[in-house]
């Protein structure tokens, strides 16, 4: 960087030491968090070894948690004289704005009451349909066509790709609180390369029907108990282009859904129990972080955790310690899921395809009430 206007003469040549980092640096970001995060462990706060943007203290029967999020703070715990003193605590090294209990958090909207707690990104997403013209929009049932299936060579190509991509990289953060949304939007953000025309009109059918569900959200119940319990699924051969399978989960916490994925497999799957069991692994892994924040937190969940799907081979390659040969490439898988079951972290399970939860995560949504019902 050069110094500003004014505090250098004409041929002098000279460098500034600086004392603290300035904003906008490249070791800026990393300065800042070293700062925070050791005055909050100067303070007797531990970090989360399973994230570690969460701080938590632990007096006695009390406890406060603290999440970071680059220079946005998020203070919460089971005593307010506690979560007072962090406040000040925080004040007397840092200029911080106190602004009260938490509405507003990176989009997200908080509304609490004594019955639990709800998420939603309303405002996020009237700013969404203001920006792209499509407030007046007729609002849609569903996000996406019936039996649409999208290609990287049909229609025109776009003449602006970056609103395309602009657009779809909003609707990409809407998924934090709208799980419903989540496999439309992986489907579309797969042709950011290059967009064509049939592309964006799937995006604004997407915008049509979150003009239709703009409140919607997610919920939490204070009496939600703490058992954990995962869904997951596949669709073989979903992709039109490559043939490759998405595999998707969900994760409840009693009847609260905490984590949920889509994903396009990278590979080609010639057997469809493979595929089925990729997604019981990555499910698996999900769990297993889980569990481990959970523990650094001081909650401990009940298990086996219950991961339910409806591919029956799955579940026999599961409970069988015999590779066959049509099961000796998903070795890895196979050891990476039972070791799980011998520590009893998680126990398989049969679930009707009808009850499928992580449906949603792998189908269309007129795919899903289709199956339903």
């Amino acid at each position: 960087m050069t110094p500003p206007p004014g505090y250098r003469r004409k041929g002098e040549t000279f460098v500034c030491r600086l004392h603290k980092s300035l904003y906008g640096l490249k070791q800026a970001s990393q300065q800042w968090y070293s700062k925070f995060s050791a005055s909050l462990c100067n303070y007797g706060f531990k970090h989360s070894e399973a994230d570690h943007s969460l701080f938590h203290l632990g007096m006695g029967t009390d406890y406060v948690f603290v999440l970071l999020y680059v220079d946005d703070i998020v203070i919460t715990g089971s005593n307010d004289e506690l979560i007072s003193s962090v406040k000040d605590m925080l004040h007397q090294q840092f200029h911080i704005k106190d602004l009260g209990p938490l509405k507003y958090f990176l989009g997200i909207e908080v509304a609490r009451s004594s019955h639990g707690l709800s998420l939603c990104q309303q405002k996020y997403v009237l700013e969404i349909l203001e920006d792209s013209g499509l407030s007046g929009a007729r609002p849609s049932d569903t996000p996406m066509e019936q039996n649409l299936k999208l290609t990287d060579t049909g229609g025109s190509l776009l003449s602006n790709m970056s609103s395309y991509r602009r657009l779809v990289g909003r609707l990409i953060y809407l998924t934090v609180t709208r799980p419903n949304i989540a496999y439309t939007v992986n489907t579309l953000s797969q042709f950011m390369h290059q967009p064509h025309q049939p592309h964006l009109d799937a995006v604004h059918r997407l915008l049509q029907y979150l003009k239709a569900t703009v409140g919607q959200g997610l919920y939490y119940s204070v009496t939600s108990s703490l058992e954990l319990r995962a869904y997951c699924d596949f669709d073989w051969a979903r992709c039109p282009m490559t043939r490759r399978s998405t595999i998707g989960y969900c994760i409840f916490i009693g009847n609260c859904p905490i984590s949920w994925k889509t994903k396009k497999q990278h590979t080609i799957s010639q057997l469809s129990a493979k595929e089925e069991y990729q997604a019981m692994a990555v499910t698996t892994c999900e769990i297993t972080w889980l569990s481990y924040l959970f523990q650094d937190i001081g909650f401990s969940i009940p298990k086996p955790v219950l991961l339910f799907c409806d591919n029956q081979a799955a579940l026999h390659i599961a409970a069988n310690p015999v590779f066959h040969e049509r099961t000796k490439h998903i070795e890895i898988d196979c050891h990476l899921v039972r070791e799980k079951i011998h520590k009893s972290l998680i126990h398989p399970s049969k679930i009707p395809t009808a009850s499928q939860v992580a449906d949603l995560f792998t189908k269309s949504l007129w795919a899903v009430i289709s199956t339903a019902s």
